[in-house]
């Protein structure tokens, strides 16, 4: 069975070579976990911004010398008529010519994406909505509602300590509805950041919820103080799991808000014990550098399912072997496609252009040294790619 071909698009852009390539090349990805883009045009210190995870580059460095950096003057300039590799300067005044709206466009459809799962509760002002983001991709958007941030919500409409629990609760209830629009996918946590994943993974009680309410709502009020508290924490990701949709989790890299050590997907073990019952799906998200700990709990946790996602802009060529490395245990039907874009749609495009290679390259290698049939290979590549994000999600934007 010979390779698909790639999408003539594709090729005209010089982003893949012309003839059989990858066993990806031509498979629409599902996206299981990114968020929108910048909806105004950028300035060079804005766009810097958004290529790295810290606050931007440090003083007299740019954030262009980079993995990502090199990746974007390779690979995106010929989607906007440029030589690879333009130089950092002669890109960004050719983006500047085009306009946002229209590289923006090129950018994501030029990604190959047929569904979005999107996470826009946070940091979302200056980005496109989720209807434009949808027209801009020219791909179904899904919303991914993130717990925290309706928990915030909750407060700053005034609530007392008594009815936090409850009014939380309905809130969660009333944007995962199945009516609702844009259609809520999924849920997720930012535990990870708020408090880290080391904590007591159990429900809390109702007489546990009102005390610590207690204590963060008045400091809500008077300074907008994040939701940190452990108990409350709990709670929100509580109730994700009672709507029974995936819960989304993040894990390992991530900005300087979190203590990478207490991002460690192992420590969410006790977690998938207890959730394991209940048959809800729990999706790992970037899990780098503690991929080979997420292939485990999805070695052995049914509902333990992973991504590398952030990570394979970020390390440019090395993804083939960050996600070799992940495969290494995990089964395949339990890794998604993701690439947590946020910000510059460049980076929903290297996302996936790294992800195609990178797996594609494995595959053929694996066909290569005969440890799996053309046939497998095809079916691998579909299934990481868009089918068991289909399987997973019982509602998919259409």
């Amino acid at each position: 069975m010979s390779c698909p071909t790639p999408p003539e698009g594709l090729v005209a852009l010089g982003l893949v070579p012309a003839g059989p390539v990858s066993f990806l090349d031509g498979v629409g990805l599902v996206d299981h976990h990114c968020h929108s883009i910048a909806a105004a045009e950028l300035d060079r210190p804005a766009f810097e911004a958004l290529l790295t995870e810290g606050e931007g580059p440090a003083p007299g460095t740019s954030a262009f010398d980079s993995a990502l950096g090199f990746s974007v003057r390779r690979w995106c300039s010929p989607v906007l008529g440029l030589p690879p590799h333009a130089d950092a300067d002669e890109y960004l005044a050719r983006r500047a010519e085009i306009g946002t709206a229209p590289v923006s466009r090129a950018l994501l459809r030029a990604a190959g994406t047929e569904s979005l799962l999107v996470d826009h509760g946070f940091a979302a002002d200056g980005l496109l909505g989720l209807d434009e983001l949808c027209a801009t991709a020219g791909a179904p958007v899904g919303e991914v509602v993130r717990l925290e941030a309706v928990a915030e919500d909750v407060a700053d409409a005034g609530i007392d300590a008594a009815g936090y629990g409850d009014a939380v609760a309905a809130e969660v209830v009333r944007r995962t509805a199945p009516q609702r629009r844009p259609l809520a996918v999924a849920c997720k946590t930012v535990l990870a950041y708020r408090a880290g994943l080391d904590v007591d993974p159990r429900r809390p009680g109702p007489a546990e919820v009102v005390a610590a309410a207690g204590e963060w709502l008045p400091r809500r009020a008077a300074r907008r103080a994040p939701l940190r508290d452990p108990v409350l924490l709990r709670h929100g990701i509580w109730a994700g799991l009672d709507t029974g949709l995936p819960l989304q989790l993040h894990t390992g890299f991530g900005d300087a808000d979190e203590d990478l050590h207490r991002s460690d997907p192992a420590l969410l073990t006790g977690f998938a014990r207890l959730v394991e019952p209940l048959g809800v799906p729990l999706m790992l998200l970037h899990t780098y550098p503690y991929h080979r700990q997420a292939a485990w709990l999805a070695q052995v946790f049914s509902g333990v399912h992973v991504d590398v996602s952030l990570a394979v802009p970020y390390v440019g060529a090395r993804a083939r072997s960050v996600i070799a490395e992940m495969l290494e245990l995990a089964p395949f039907a339990k890794v998604l496609y993701a690439s947590d874009a946020y910000g510059l749609p460049e980076l929903h495009l290297l996302g996936a252009l790294r992800f195609r290679a990178a797996l594609g390259g494995l595959l053929e290698q694996a066909c290569a040294t005969d440890e799996m049939s053309p046939a497998d290979a095809e079916r691998v590549a579909t299934m990481i790619a868009r089918d068991n994000a289909r399987r997973v999600y019982p509602r998919m934007p259409a």
